[in-house]
């Protein structure tokens, strides 16, 4: 099933930081396991990815820095502490929205 952008968009900072507090990730990389993961659902694009990761970094949420990987030199994207605390917040908004588009809809609660 298709999703429309719309639902997509909002939340992708909240994704890649997700990815972000798990390991450090380039951007190929940080695309193809959100691909992977969300079953195709969330197929970023590269000209969506590089903006969002420079924002994140302006705001002190990321920091990046050059790795040399197999003789290629590749970016590489860390959360640091604001991104972590960041995160935690989008994850609770996102658990009120849920929570209260799953009542409208059909009495789901997806805190648990």
């Amino acid at each position: 099933m298709t999703v429309s952008r719309n639902l997509v968009s909002g939340n992708t900072a909240m994704l890649l930081l997700k990815l972000l507090s798990e390991k450090d990730m380039y951007g190929y990389e940080m695309i193809d396991t959100l691909s992977k993961r969300s079953d195709n659902v969330f197929e970023l694009k590269v000209g969506t990815l590089y903006p969002l990761l420079h924002s994140l970094v302006q705001g002190g949420y990321l920091k990046g820095y050059d790795q040399e990987v197999n003789g290629k030199l590749r970016k590489y994207y860390q959360i640091t502490s604001s991104g972590r605390k960041y995160l935690d917040r989008m994850i609770k908004e996102w658990n009120t929205y849920a929570d209260a588009v799953g009542m409208m809809i059909g009495g789901v609660n997806y805190e648990g």
